[in-house]
C-alpha cells in the first residue's frame, strides 16, 4: 500500500481566508485600503509590542525599503550571515551599499557576535541578524556590539513570527524588523511582508517608498517603488493572525515529540531565555545528509528540506562581495542540516513515521 506523502511545508488556508477575500472583492477596494491598515495594527499589537509596522508586498521589499529608510546606501557596509535566503543579501546590496558575510554560531544557525565585532569597519551601517529557523539570534551580544561601535542594528525575522529573545519578542530591537507572509511561514497573507519600525520617521519612509515616494496623491517626496500591500492579502493575513497562536503552540508540540524520539541526528537546541517558533525543525546528520533526504522521499513518502546548501557568499550573484572568504561553521552546516516536517498539519501518525524514517536511515548510515 502507498503511504500519503508527507510533505515539508503545508500552507493551511480554509474557509474564514475564502470569505475574507470574498468580503473584499464585494467591497470593491482591492488594492491597499482598510483590511491594510487594520493588518498592520493587529500585527503590531501581537507580536512586536505596539511598534508601528508597515506592510509591503514581499519580505524582500520589506527589507529593502527598511533599510533605504534606515539611510543605507552606496559607500556602507552591512554585516549579514551568509547561512541564509539570498534576500539578506540581496536587499543590501540593491541599496548600493555592500553586503560584509560572518560566521554563525554552530549551535543555533545565527550570527556569532565574536566574528561580527571582527568585522565591523569604519564604512560599517549597520549589522542584520537573521533569527534563522523560528530561533533568536543573541541579540542581546548583538546590541552590545552595535552599542560599542555605534553602528545600527536591524533584524530579518522572516521566519520568526512570534519568537522571543529575553521576553522581548523579535521585531523590536532593531532601526526596523521585516517578517515575510510567503505562503511557506508559520502565517501567510499569500504574499506579503511587515516592516516594524523603531519611530515614527522610519514608518513614514517605509510607506513612502512603498508607494511610489508619496502619502498623497500626485505629492510626490522621493523616489519611491510599487511594494504595496493589497486589501485581497491583507485580508488572508487578518485571518492568519488569528490562528498563529495555535499554530506556533502545535509547531513546538511537534518540535518536541520529534526531539524527545529520534535518534542518530543532532536535534534542535533551544537558547536560555529563547522562545523558538520552529519556523523549521532542523536537525544536523554529519555523514550521508543527501542520501538521507533522497531516502526519506523514495522510502518512507518523507518530505524535507535543505536551507541553505550553498552559502550566500559561494552564490554566483554575491560571490563578489567575498573573495576567497573563509565561514568554516557556515560551511559545516551547509553540508549538515536537514529541515524535517513540523507544521500544525501533521498528524500523530505522521509524526512517528518521520521518527521511524530518520532512525531507521541514521541507523543504517544514510
Amino acid at each position: 500500500m502507498t503511504r500519503e506523502f508527507i510533505p515539508p511545508a503545508k500552507p493551511i488556508v480554509g474557509d474564514e481566508e475564502r470569505a475574507a477575500v470574498d468580503a473584499v472583492l464585494a467591497s470593491g477596494q482591492v488594492a491597499s485600503g482598510p483590511e491594510v491598515a487594520a493588518f498592520e495594527n493587529e500585527f503590531a499589537d501581537q507580536l512586536v509590542g505596539g511598534r508601528t509596522t508597515v506592510a509591503v508586498n514581499s519580505g524582500t521589499s520589506g527589507l529593502h525599503l527598511g533599510l533605504l529608510a534606515a539611510g543605507v546606501g552606496p559607500g556602507d557596509e552591512v554585516i549579514v550571515p551568509s547561512f541564509t535566503f539570498a534576500a539578506t543579501a540581496n536587499s543590501v546590496a540593491l541599496t548600493g551599499a555592500t553586503p560584509v558575510f560572518v560566521d554563525i554560531e554552530p549551535t543555533y544557525f545565527c550570527l556569532d557576535p565574536q566574528a561580527v565585532e571582527a568585522a565591523i569597519t569604519e564604512r560599517t551601517k549597520g549589522i542584520m541578524p537573521v533569527h534563522l529557523f523560528g530561533h533568536p539570534a543573541d541579540m542581546t551580544e548583538l546590541a552590545g556590539v552595535a552599542e560599542r561601535h555605534d553602528v545600527a542594528l536591524y533584524e530579518d525575522a522572516a521566519q520568526a513570527h512570534g519568537a522571543t529573545w529575553q521576553g522581548t519578542p523579535v521585531g523590536a530591537f532593531g532601526a526596523f524588523g521585516m517578517f515575510s507572509l510567503y505562503p511557506t511561514k508559520n502565517m501567510t497573507s499569500g504574499e506579503g511582508g511587515m516592516v516594524s519600525c523603531v519611530d515614527d520617521e522610519v514608518a513614514r519612509q517605509v510607506r513612502l517608498l512603498r508607494n511610489q515616494g508619496m502619502e498623497r496623491q500626485y505629492a510626490n517626496e522621493v523616489i519611491g517603488l510599487n511594494n504595496r500591500m493589497t486589501d485581497l492579502h491583507a485580508a488572508i493575513g487578518r485571518v492568519q493572525l488569528r490562528k498563529l497562536a495555535v499554530w506556533t503552540e502545535t509547531r513546538r508540540q511537534n518540535a518536541a515529540y520529534l526531539s524527545e524520539h529520534l535518534e542518530g541526528v543532532t536535534v534542535p537546541t533551544i537558547a536560555d531565555g529563547a522562545t523558538h517558533v520552529f519556523h523549521q525543525y532542523t536537525i544536523r546528520v554529519a555523514e550521508g545528509r543527501d542520501e538521507m533526504v533522497r531516502r526519506l522521499r523514495e522510502e518512507f513518502q518523507v518530505g524535507s528540506g535543505v536551507y541553505y546548501p550553498i552559502p550566500n557568499h559561494r552564490l554566483e550573484s554575491l560571490r563578489h562581495f567575498a573573495p576567497q572568504l573563509d565561514l568554516p561553521q557556515t560551511e559545516v552546516a551547509a553540508r549538515e542540516v536537514l529541515s524535517l516536517p513540523v507544521h500544525p498539519a501533521l498528524s500523530a501518525g505522521d509524526l512517528e513515521r518521520i521518527v521511524e524514517a530518520v532512525n531507521a536511515l541514521a541507523k543504517a548510515g544514510a
